[in-house]
């Protein structure tokens, strides 16, 4: 099915257009085996660098593709919608980037975002900790001033391209004061005392690698803190309403994924003498995951466009988040319904957008977590 969309531009169709050909031609053929297998796809990152899809929300100045947030999400949502664990990885490298482009200094810009934003440099986030994830203020791994610069110590957990990456943006402790002592670092890969864990063994998402990053008395140098001193932690904040609309746009692609092919199978599938799609029971089902699809994909442009405007949107990034990604799941379970027991096996790929969707609910804050957001929000709005 073909998503009828509202773009702002003509180079913005061009671009959706441009996306959907490369995600059909060079992504969607390897999905399947790279899945199965676990395999990390390094060369597609090289690909999307190449034709300047890793660069498209940051502004031209820094050498960005200057789109905005309402068009680089949808890019996000047609490469999910062939390959969830690239447009994570997308979703993740442009998640990293943003220290830099944010806070860093203009020589740390000049040297950096070249490699960061053309494709030769793909970047990872380490903020988690395994007794700290959504609770950014209890991390423990640390850095200690030396005569170098600095000195890393401990363990960042659940690091989407653990292992893969060039760079590491980790957040580390500087200082014990619980507001201010967080500082941001940007660590290269090669870094002397910098190893990965071995790979979790997901339910989804094989072939994008989760690990653990261990810094055993890593030097990093003064020049790779990003910001000042004790900032970390704003930065981190600063960067994750960003990220959660990235992962709002990801299930919607999974959602539209898991409802296209639903629709085509229920459209061949013949049952006492028709197809099933005009059988209520089915029809309604599909028009339930139609409009759960739709409804999630408004909501996430409501707050990209709040972002595109300058306004505050860390509520609507939340809501999109929860909608979202709540809709994925309810989107991907119900194709598995409409196939039967075609939906159980792995001849159809829609056991495993349901796999990718379950993630989506949980990773860049979990839906509880956004609740909380919602909630407190909501508190503090005007009356």
């Amino acid at each position: 099915m073909k998503v009828e969309r509202e773009l702002p531009s003509r180079e913005a169709y061009e671009l959706l257009e441009l996306t959907a050909d490369i995600a059909d031609k060079e992504l969607a053929p390897r999905t399947a085996e790279f899945e199965d297998q676990g395999r990390f796809p390094r060369d597609t990152f090289k690909l999307l660098g190449d034709v300047g899809l890793l660069t498209l929300p940051y502004g031209e100045d820094v050498g960005g593709g200057g789109q905005p947030y309402t068009v680089y999400l949808q890019v996000l949502e047609e490469i999910a919608a062939r390959w969830a664990a690239v447009a994570v990885g997308m979703s993740v490298h442009t998640l990293a980037c943003h220290p830099v482009v944010a806070f860093g200094t203009d020589k740390q810009r000049a040297e950096l975002l070249p490699r960061m934003l053309g494709g030769q440099a793909l970047g990872a986030y380490c903020l988690s900790e395994a007794h700290a994830g959504s609770d950014a203020g209890a991390l423990r791994a640390s850095a200690a001033e030396a005569p170098h610069g600095w000195t890393a110590r401990g363990t960042k957990a659940w690091v989407t391209h653990g292992g893969q990456a060039d760079f590491y943006t980790a957040f580390l402790r500087t200082s014990p004061d619980a507001q201010r002592g967080i500082s941001c670092f940007h660590v290269d890969a090669d870094t002397t005392g910098l190893s990965a864990g071995t790979p979790e063994r997901k339910m989804g998402l094989r072939s994008s690698t989760t690990a653990a990053m261990n810094f055993d008395d890593a030097p990093v140098p003064a020049d790779r803190l990003i910001g000042a001193p004790g900032q970390g932690l704003p930065i981190a904040l600063s960067a994750l309403d960003a990220g959660r609309l990235g992962i709002a746009a990801i299930a919607v692609g999974i959602a539209q994924a898991a409802l296209s092919y639903a629709v085509g199978y229920a459209r061949e599938r013949e049952t006492f003498g028709r197809p099933i799609i005009e059988h209520q029971g089915v029809g309604f089902l599909l028009a339930d995951m139609a409009a759960r699809t739709e409804a999630a994909r408004a909501t996430y442009l409501v707050a990209a466009r709040r972002k595109d405007g300058g306004q505050s949107y860390t509520r609507q990034a939340s809501v999109a988040k929860l909608v979202a990604t709540d809709a994925a799941m309810a989107v991907t379970t119900d194709a598995v319904q409409v196939l039967g027991g075609a939906g159980y096996v792995l001849d159809h790929p829609v056991e495993r957008l349901m796999r990718e969707a379950k993630i989506t609910q949980i990773f860049e804050g979990t839906n509880q977590i956004q609740r909380l957001v919602i909630s407190r929000q909501l508190a503090r709005a005007e009356r």
